[in-house]
């Protein structure tokens, strides 16, 4: 199987399926990278330690500091702890909160971080993120911050032009 293969497979994989943990595991948040492919979680409980990123995720799927992830335990481990089964996206969360899944303390958490005017307007938010379609998968993509944005208006390249065509 080829690489961009490989990458579509997961990728799918990932933004497709609706994830529901099991007893076993259990729903971290990501609070850094520690390298070669490890990453410091902590659980709703306060509990620090490491996970490891699984061969299929490395180089295709990117995760970062405040994502949450759902864990596999591994028993053996001393450092680390637990192995990334699935990434959580937005849409991912919403649905594991509708199921009353979501871990109480990253609940007191997310309002915390929600404004009260915010709240108010989040359905309508929600309808239109509904209509976006696929527009919607691409968000929760990694985007390059490194990369700057250019925007270009076209009135100000008029409005120069005009100028140094009067003098």
């Amino acid at each position: 199987m080829s690489q961009a293969t490989k990458r579509k497979h997961v990728v799918k994989e990932i933004l497709g399926d609706v994830f529901v943990p099991t007893e076993k595991q259990q729903i971290v948040k990501v609070t850094g990278s520690r390298g070669n492919n490890l990453h410091e979680t902590v659980t709703a409980q306060g509990e620090m330690f490491l996970v490891s990123m699984p061969t299929k995720f490395r180089k295709n799927i990117w995760i970062k500091r405040g994502d949450y992830v759902i864990v596999d335990p591994i028993e053996e481990g001393e450092k680390v702890k637990a192995e990334i089964s699935s990434i959580l996206y937005k849409d991912h969360i919403v649905y594991l909160q509708k199921q009353n899944l979501w871990p109480q303390g990253f609940v007191i958490e997310n309002k915390a971080n929600q404004q009260p005017d915010q709240e108010n307007n989040t359905e309508e938010k929600h309808q239109e993120e509904d209509s976006a379609g696929d527009a919607e998968d691409e968000d929760d993509l990694f985007v390059n911050t490194n990369r700057s944005t250019y925007q270009y208006s076209e009135s100000d390249d008029e409005e120069d032009s005009d100028a140094q065509d009067t003098e």
